[in-house]
């Protein structure tokens, strides 16, 4: 899976667009899993509700709430089943603009996460352009069990790799509760790297939603970490390209962790 030519530098002054370092960042994501038929209905811990009904290609979907739809809306989705009972979809919305909503669900604790990612119109100097809101949820195929999705401080201290593609290989520690670091190995970006928002909710045993939103351009991630036997990741991302139009790209690879810290006493935020 490694590409052992001498990977080229990217120039220091020449900060790559979106769509840029995102093409075949999806190379070696999980395959795609078929929806068509399902119907579900989520209910969010602050007591809205969202229901989808999935054909092959769409799906119709309504809420109410923070993210209220004002009726029924059909849009496209991309479902990942990344563990056997798990499965990680994405509405990258066309019905609104500049937005999406991922959904991550349980067939067997029947516990959910909603993230909703949203392009703001302007920029605001010293906040990333691209916001997010998360939230727990429970699904109506039956009683809920386990803990619910919560926030969790499980990475930081970590330091992992991700290979997306022979092309694609970069390098994540997880700071604080509140931000991570990064650069990237290979790829067009190599050489580029820096320190950005993030959040992290644990979804199940060693499973984990990561989400970063970038500084420096318009962009933001959802991703779903398998650290148990599986070692792998699957996501999104929404952002403006380099045209300014908005856009989303999937994205998925290999985790390989190489070290961690612990902290002695006084602990990050």
């Amino acid at each position: 899976m490694t590409n052992h030519d001498t990977p080229v530098t990217a120039d220091p002054n020449e900060w790559r667009s979106y769509d840029e370092f995102a093409a075949g960042i999806d190379t070696y994501r999980l395959p795609n899993s078929d929806l068509d038929g399902r119907s579900l209905t989520l209910t969010l811990d602050d007591g809205a509700t969202m229901s989808l009904a999935f054909s092959a290609s769409e799906v119709a979907w309504q809420a109410d709430g923070a993210i209220a739809s004002g009726g029924e809306r059909r849009d496209p989705y991309d479902a990942v089943r990344v563990r056997s009972d798990v499965v990680f979809v994405n509405l990258p919305l066309e019905s609104r603009e500049r937005e999406s909503l991922t959904i991550v669900f349980s067939e067997t604790t029947h516990r959910a996460l909603v993230v909703r990612s949203t392009i703001a119109a302007e920029e605001t100097a010293g906040e990333p352009q691209v916001g997010q809101t998360f939230w727990a949820a429970v699904t109506d195929g039956g009683s809920p069990t386990g803990d619910a999705p919560a926030a969790s401080r499980d990475l930081i201290g970590k330091r992992n790799l991700y290979r997306y593609s022979p092309e694609h290989l970069y390098e994540h520690v997880y700071i604080s509760s509140q931000r991570y670091a990064w650069q990237c190995v290979q790829g067009v970006q190599r050489g580029h790297g820096d320190m950005d928002m993030s959040t992290v909710w644990k979804f199940a045993d060693g499973l984990y939603l990561f989400c970063f939103r970038e500084f420096r351009i318009a962009v933001a991630s959802v991703w779903l970490h398998d650290l148990g036997y599986a070692l792998r990741t699957t996501g999104i991302f929404l952002g403006l390209n380099g045209e300014g139009a908005a856009e989303q790209s999937r994205a998925g690879g290999h985790i390989y962790p190489i070290g961690s810290v612990d902290y002695p006493d006084v602990q990050p935020v």
